[in-house]
Formats: structure tokens, sequence, C-alpha cells
């Protein structure tokens, strides 16, 4: 959420900024609802300080005639008047902050100045001194093409069971999807140093807004209904986490956190569910795009001076899981047409799939400055009398069924997929998947 008091400042950089997302021009309209709120203020403290005479008038007078002087009831009169007036004011009030809010909630973060501006992905840009091992080019097949795979990743029996974009993984390649999630979790807690999680993977309403889930992309969400079927109210609805983020950003929501506890850096292996409802007729086939998937997700929680240099921090702690696991891959900056709706800057890693002949995104990590802060409420004691707005940031360390795909391509052989060495001792020792 945006801080009302710098679009006050200066309306024209806000719409400057916002209209590098491909937003039209908003501080205005959010300027007058602004002011209809303080001109309101100002009429409720003038009433106030109006009430404030008149009761001290009224004591006066109880004091000098005790309570005999005819005119009280009269100032008494007013003084309840003032008083609906007051509260009539204030309920216009509540109903002006919900206005605002509900612009405020649909607008994106504003992106940082060194993020490429662009409509979409053709506008993101590469890190070239960033880009690990040259990419095998050779004929491959994409992981669902390979002879034997449907024995070991049925989606027919999934649609069946739960529908499509779900899948049923068996055997040696559910060993392979266990063994990634287990060794990407062991190098970020022993060797990045991150705190590990099991979070909820139902949270609420509130939790989804504090992330920007909500409302922007309701649509792309399981919502959890109920065991009596009754429509939940608006703001006790359960959803299905989309990712780990939600829960694990929103540990500090409605906190004020110590500074000596910062940087809080946690880490989560959770199932994700998204509906994909705007990935119609894209990736329709294999797991590139799946209902429900598993991912390793990292979160710091940081001060505003150390958030940029945290998220290189977290871009490393990522690179790491893909260069134990000897794959390719690359990072981009994402334009500020890509970027997710909460980003001020994000780096994508994406990996290369010799089977799609094409780097995918593995793992997007963000900063979000304050924007997700204001929306939480999530502070941090600057100093005793300082009360200050946290960063947030988040990436994925990273997705596994994107892994598991990646080393199905570039591991491929004639007699099955060869297991990296650092994935060995999680499945047993088997250096060979045979299909």
């Amino acid at each position: 959420m945006h801080d009302i008091q710098k679009i006050r400042e200066n309306p024209v950089n806000f719409d400057n900024q916002i209209a590098k997302r491909g937003i039209l021009p908003v501080s205005s309209s959010i300027l007058a609802i602004d002011k209809e709120k303080r001109i309101l203020l100002t009429n409720i403290q003038d009433l106030q300080n109006e009430r404030r005479k008149l009761s001290e008038k009224i004591g006066s007078k109880k004091s000098s005639t005790g309570g005999k002087d005819i005119d009280i009831e009269g100032l008494i009169n007013k003084v309840h008047a003032i008083k609906e007036s007051i509260n009539s004011y204030n309920d216009q009030i509540l109903k002006i902050d919900q206005k605002l809010k509900n612009i405020l909630l649909t607008l994106p973060n504003l992106p940082d100045e060194d993020v490429p501006i662009g409509a979409n992905e053709d506008s993101n840009t590469e890190l070239e001194d960033r880009r690990f091992k040259k990419i095998k080019t050779k004929s491959v097949k994409e992981h669902f093409e390979l002879k034997g795979i449907e024995n070991l990743m049925d989606f027919e029996t999934a649609a069946k069971v739960s529908g499509s974009r779900f899948v049923f993984l068996k055997g040696q390649i559910a060993m392979l999807e266990r063994a990634l999630g287990q060794f990407m979790l062991d190098t970020h807690v022993i060797e990045n140093k991150l705190v590990e999680v099991s979070p909820p993977i139902i949270v609420n309403n509130n939790s989804m807004l504090g992330t920007a889930q909500l409302p922007k992309f309701e649509e792309d969400q399981f919502q959890v209904v109920l065991h009596n079927h009754e429509k939940a109210a608006t703001e006790n609805r359960k959803w299905l986490i989309p990712t780990a983020e939600v829960s694990l950003t929103n540990m500090v929501r409605d906190k004020i956190t110590e500074k000596k506890e910062l940087p809080l850096r946690y880490v989560a292996l959770t199932q994700c569910f998204r509906a994909e409802a705007g990935a119609a007729g894209r990736d329709t086939r294999g797991m590139i795009r799946q209902h429900q998937f598993q991912k390793v997700e990292m979160v710091s929680i940081t001060e505003p001076e150390l958030s940029a240099q945290e998220h290189e921090r977290m871009l490393a702690c990522a690179e790491i899981i893909l260069k134990k696991l000897d794959l390719p891959y690359r990072v981009m900056v994402l334009s500020t047409g890509d970027m997710g709706f909460s980003a001020r800057k994000t780096f994508d890693l994406e990996v290369w799939l010799p089977g799609q002949n094409s780097y995918r995104e593995i793992s997007s990590i963000s900063n979000c400055g304050d924007f997700q802060a204001r929306r939480m409420m999530a502070r941090y004691k600057f100093s005793e009398k300082d009360i200050r707005y946290l960063h947030t940031l988040n990436g994925s360390g990273i997705a596994v069924g994107r892994a598991m795909i990646a080393v199905i391509e570039n591991y491929q052989t004639s007699e099955g997929v060869i297991v990296p060495d650092a994935l060995r001792k999680y499945m047993n020792d088997i250096n060979l998947i045979k299909l």
C-alpha cells in the first residue's frame, strides 16, 4: 500500500512512477478523496473546540447558580447536537477511508529507479555476468515425452481424481521430488543460515490482503469452503496459500519488531496452490504449470537501509541451489511491465530446459520495500520514540517441480535420468532413474 503523505507531497512524481507500471494518472482522484476527509476532520476539530467551550460555560454556570440557571438546559442541548454532528462526520470519514483504501489496494508498488521500463517480458534485461554453465543444444525430449515416464508421472489418473493440471508422482520420480525439497532446505539452513519454518498452508483474508494476493488476484486463488457450506463473510474467508510467502511474511503482521532482531530470514517447503486463471492454454502438458506444486520459499524481513543488500543476498542463496545441481541458468532483471504487483524490483532465475530449447523461470526474488508492511502494519522500533515500517523480501529457493523438470531434461540419457551428485545421498545412493 502507498504512503498517502508522499502522494500529497509530490503527486506528479507518484503519477510518473505509477505510469511505469502501465497505470493512468490517479493522484488527483486520490487527493480529492483525501481532501474531503481532511475537511471533515477540520469540521470535527472545530466542533470539539466549540463543545469544550460550551462544557466549560455549563460548568461555570452550575458553579455560580447551583445549577438553577435556565440557560443551562439550552447549552446542554447544544452539546448533544454537536456530539451527534461529530458522530455523523465520523461515520462519513469511515466510508471515505474505505473508499480510499479500496483504491490504494488496487495500485501496484512503485518501481526502483534502476528497473528497466517496458510493457512485458520482452523488456527484461539479463545480468550476463551471472549466467552459469553452457547450455545443451542437442535434441532432448521434454520431461513428459520420455518413454516410460508415464509409469512414474501419471497425469491421466490425476485428471480423473482431481482434474486437469494435477499429477501423481510415483516411485523414483516421487523420491526425486522429495530429495530436491530436502536438499534445498538443508542448503538454505546449513549454508545460507535461514531459519526453517513449517507454516500453515491455510490462511485468512487479512493474510492474503497483507501480501497483496487480494483483492487484485482473487480469481487466481483457491478458497476453502467451510464445512457448513455457508458463504463466509468476506473478512472470515480462508484460502490455500499460493506461496509460503503469505504465511511467512504475515508472521510480522500487526507487530513492532525490535531492531536488534533484524534481519529475520525464513525458509519453508510447502505445497502451493494456484488456479492459473490467467494461463489458459499455456503449458497444458507436463508439470510446468500445475494447480498444486511444491516450492521452497525464502522470506526476509529487514530495515529499509539494508533491503537492497538483502535482495542481492537472497539471489545468491537461490543461485547456490542451481549451481550445486549443476544446472545452466541465467539471471534476469524484470521490467516494470513484468514485475509482480508487490515488487519494487525483481530478479528472475531462469533455468535451461533443453526439451523446450529455452530458459524458463524457476525463481523470482523480489524486494517489496515497505509496500506489504504498510498493508500489514508491520513495523520495527528504530529508536525508543521512532517506529518505522519494515521492508519485506521474498523469493523461491526454488520451485521443486520445475527443478525436477530441469534435472530430468538436463540429465537425460538413453537409459534414464542421471541423479545429480548433490541429490544422491537423499535417494539411497541411486545414481540412475531407469525409465
